[in-house]
């Protein structure tokens, strides 16, 4: 990622595509290795309005068939997608008592409704089952 970064800068480039708001108060903040997407678009993209190249973050579907292939090449017998990943990691967050709400906010659900979907994934524990953090 830091060496695209460096490719990029010496080809001056114009930065990756920001906010608007963080464009204006930061005018060299499209170029800062900090602003850069953590999985970058191979290719730049050309702003027609401007006469811009700018870089992108890597579009879902790459994710999706990279997750694909590596379900295919483990031989994994169940079906898998960047979705199953997404259950998994909010059943998790449930098992280790997170609040529903940061797991909202998390999942970047608008209505915690969706977020509660998930509680039928785990155990819900009653009072006997709970323990102390003086019992472990």
């Amino acid at each position: 990622m830091k060496d695209m970064h460096q490719r990029d800068l010496a080809r001056n480039y114009n930065g990756v595509f920001l906010m608007d708001s963080v464009d204006k108060k930061y005018k060299n903040a499209a170029k800062d290795f900090i602003w850069q997407w953590f999985f970058p678009a191979k290719q730049m993209t050309y702003v027609e309005a401007t006469g811009e190249h700018r870089r992108y973050h890597l579009h879902e579907t790459h994710v999706q068939r990279a997750i694909k292939q590596a379900v295919t090449e483990a031989a994994v017998p169940k079906r898998a997608s960047a979705q199953t990943f997404r259950h998994s990691f909010a059943s998790h967050l449930l098992q280790r008592n997170y609040d529903i709400r940061t797991i909202q906010e998390l999942l970047g659900h608008s209505d915690v409704r969706t977020t509660m979907i998930y509680t039928h994934t785990i155990k819900s524990q009653t009072i006997k089952e709970a323990k102390s953090p003086l019992d472990f």
